[in-house]
């Protein structure tokens, strides 16, 4: 198990091999859905419904592929910020110290709401959790994978992995701001 320390100077080093924190295919593929699927289909065919129903489609379709586009960006934007990898070290070491740990919880039912708790943080940014918790309790079953968890148990840890990427922006925010100022 590694404690934070190693964690962070893994982050580090990651960073300095390959120039960038945590660049990752999973990151800019999740933008590229998130963006495709929700951005561009509703505006597209919001567009096109003033063509009528063939316009709707229409819409949709070139919403879609405009949106995964820009999606896409944003999602190598999020992977950058966030190394998959780091996170699930970070917390396959400390989860046993938080206060929702139970001893019949392994690792491999809390990861999965771990994973979603600083995906989501990302994709919903100018959001809080508290905020965001409806719209991830409604998304658990289909993010949940292996984990057995209902989205009450898992609802803590992916607070908990929220609150971690928030703070890592917060203090990233604090230092350019510090950057700036100097």
């Amino acid at each position: 198990m590694k404690n934070e320390h190693q964690i962070e100077e893994q982050e580090k080093d990651h960073q300095a091999t390959s120039g960038q924190s945590g660049s990752h295919v999973v990151g800019t593929g999740i933008g590229a859905v998130t963006g495709g699927v929700i951005g561009g289909v509703a505006t597209g065919a919001a567009i096109g419904t003033a063509a009528g129903p063939i316009g709707t489609v229409a819409g949709a379709t070139a919403g879609a592929v405009i949106g995964a586009v820009a999606g896409g960006f944003v999602g190598k934007e999020v992977a950058t910020e966030v190394d998959p990898d780091i996170e699930h070290d970070f917390w396959r070491s400390s989860y046993s110290s938080r206060p929702y740990f139970r001893e019949d919880m392994p690792y491999d039912q809390l990861g999965p709401a771990y994973q979603y708790g600083w995906e989501s943080r990302m994709l919903y940014n100018n959001k809080t959790f508290e905020e965001s918790e409806p719209i991830l309790a409604r998304g658990w079953p289909a993010h949940r994978g292996h984990s057995h968890l209902h989205w009450d148990q898992a609802k803590h840890a992916a607070r908990d992995s929220w609150e971690r990427i928030s703070n890592r922006k917060a203090q990233a925010a604090k230092e350019q701001t510090e950057v700036l100022i100097a």
